[in-house]
This record gives C-alpha cells, sequence and structure tokens, in this order.
C-alpha cells in the first residue's frame, strides 16, 4: 500500500452532500464523490465508467485553513415549467467555502495510485474543486507517493502555509474509519451517471500543527 497527497486550493470550493436545485450545499472539507470525481475527470473517464477501483482508495483529510461558508444568490429568468405553463423566474442558494485549504490522502494500489498522480498534473478533462467555476489555485499533486500509511502521512506532513500566514494551533483531521469507530458519510459514489451513493465511516480529531512549512 502507498500513499498519495494532494493539496486542494482555492478561493471557491463546494463540497455538497444533500443538494438540491434550488438550495447547493457544501461541507466543510471535501468529499469523497467530490475528489473520486475530479479524480475520474483528470483519467478521462466518462461519467458511465466503473469507478470502484477509485471508490476502494481510503481517503483523509487534513484541514490546513478552515474556509468561511458564503452564500451566492442566483437568480434564472423564463425558466420552463414542466406543465407547459408560462415560464417563471427561479431562485437558488448556492453555498461555497471561501479560502479554504486542505491535505487530501489517499491511500491504495501503488499503481493505481502513480496512474491517478500523472493524471492529475497532465488531466484528459479539467478539474474543478466541487464546481466547474472552481478551479484549483495551486498544483494538486504533493511530491510523489509515499510508502507510509495514510494517517501516518496525514499527521506528520509539514504544514501547507502561505506567505506571512500565522502558523495555527491546531489541525482538524478526518479519517475513513470502521463503523464501530465513527460518523456515517453517504458520500462514496456507486454511480455517476445515475447519482447512486453508499455510505462509509469516518473519524475526526484535532492534532498539533507539525513542524516546518511548505
Amino acid at each position: 500500500m502507498a500513499t498519495l497527497l494532494l493539496r486542494l486550493e482555492g478561493p471557491m470550493q463546494s463540497w455538497g452532500t444533500s443538494s438540491r436545485f434550488t438550495e447547493r450545499d457544501t461541507g466543510r472539507e471535501p468529499t469523497k464523490s467530490g475528489v473520486i470525481g475530479m479524480i475520474a475527470a483528470a483519467l478521462g473517464r466518462p461519467r458511465t465508467s466503473p469507478i470502484a477501483d477509485l471508490t476502494a482508495l481510503k481517503m483523509g483529510v487534513r484541514v490546513e485553513r478552515e474556509g468561511v461558508i458564503r452564500r451566492d444568490y442566483q437568480t434564472a429568468e423564463n425558466v420552463p415549467k414542466a406543465n407547459r405553463n408560462s415560464p417563471e423566474t427561479s431562485v437558488s442558494n448556492r453555498y461555497y467555502l471561501a479560502d479554504a485549504r486542505f491535505l487530501v490522502g489517499l491511500e491504495g494500489d501503488e499503481v493505481l495510485l502513480k496512474s491517478i498522480s500523472n493524471a492529475l498534473q497532465n488531466p484528459v478533462w479539467p478539474i474543478y474543486l466541487g464546481r466547474k467555476a472552481f478551479v484549483p489555485s495551486s498544483p494538486l499533486v504533493i511530491d510523489g507517493l509515499r510508502d507510509e500509511p495514510l494517517e501516518v502521512a496525514l499527521r506528520n506532513h509539514p504544514w501547507l502555509s502561505r506567505e506571512g500566514e500565522e502558523v495555527p494551533a491546531r489541525l482538524r483531521l478526518i479519517v475513513e474509519c470502521n463503523a464501530n469507530e465513527g460518523v456515517e458519510r453517504m458520500d462514496v459514489p456507486l454511480s455517476f451517471s445515475d447519482r447512486m451513493f453508499s455510505p462509509r465511516f469516518v473519524k475526526s480529531e484535532y492534532l498539533d500543527t507539525p513542524g516546518g512549512t511548505m
């Protein structure tokens, strides 16, 4: 087993878990469905392609900078109705994370992780942070693969800083775990074309910020 670390950073990110057309939510850190979707796009896999090999990867997130949740209020005029009555104006609230930064780790087969690393550096299709308008502001792949468990890599990697930024005392860590160790999240994609999902379990904790910066 190997671990691949990614830096997910941008002015805006959105990681929805229960979005509807008029109300698009966001979680406070990347969802597994969002990260797998990003990887599938980089690999050039159509929405109908199997993704079981990607969802089998164990995922963890270390929050380098907690984003601020913002709301984007949108209106769309002349939206057709299903009953063919007169078009109406549609109103939607779309939430996103502003100025967030994450260290995301994926653990699994070394050959698969190498192909993912290469694809993220030379993507077939554009990659984005939850929504098509939210593009990364820095390279995603950090160095090469690590020959260490996911949680060890996330705990020990130097904090991902920006110049002049104050080092936080603690960082939030979210890692996949057994069902009896954590809480359920319904964000493992079974099919992107049919929008089907299954649960996973995660545990959360705070850890002292590792020494050094990158």
